[in-house]
């Protein structure tokens, strides 16, 4: 297993930045975000390149591989991660978008998370099962996370609606709907109790 990627924890003195150029530090922007309650800091240009996307910074330089890059463009959803509370697809965002924002990943979340649970439960009879390659499965999750947390109470047709976004290839969307209004459920009887 590799370490993660730790940026820079000094500003550099004219050396190479990422494409070699050589590099002034007072002309350095400092990126810095909360990941999964973390706070995380890089120099773009040295650390991260400016172009990065928010899904390559979380993937390759923090290393959470949880979140997926499918399709790349913003087409499959399971590069959702949740930015300030509400979905987002990070393939589609660059990094520096997200400075002074809090990111969470479907690592954030913790494993009796209602969602979670539900999305991991789900297999009853004539629905089938939520998840079965689970390749897509963090973006659902997240993509859950985010619509609950706007409309605890949804209905079939809003989770379908906020889900579109969404591609499972093995077909699992009428057990995901299953898994989502059970989720939605929990998380409400849980605020009761």
């Amino acid at each position: 297993m590799t370490a993660a990627f730790e940026p820079s924890a000094q500003t550099p003195t004219e050396s190479p930045g990422i494409n070699g150029a050589s590099l002034n530090p007072a002309s350095l922007q400092s990126l810095s975000f909360r990941v999964n309650g973390t706070a995380r800091s890089f120099l773009v240009g040295y650390d991260v390149d400016p172009a990065d996307t928010l899904a390559t910074v979380l993937k390759e330089h923090i290393g959470l591989t949880g979140l997926k890059v499918a399709c790349d463009q913003g087409a499959c959803g399971a590069c959702t991660v949740l930015l300030d509370g509400k979905a987002v697809l990070s393939c589609m965002m660059l990094a520096v978008e997200a400075d002074g924002h809090d990111v969470v990943t479907i690592e954030g979340l913790p494993g009796d998370d209602p969602v979670v649970r539900a999305f991991a439960e789900q297999s009853e009879p004539g629905h089938g099962t939520a998840m079965q390659c689970g390749y897509c499965t963090p973006g659902f999750v997240m993509t859950t996370k985010g619509l609950l947390s706007e409309n605890p109470d949804p209905t079939v047709d809003e989770i379908k609606e906020a889900l579109a976004g969404n591609l499972c290839r093995c077909g699992c969307y009428q057990a995901i709907v299953q898994a989502v209004l059970r989720a939605a459920r929990e998380t409400r009887e849980a605020v009761v109790r």
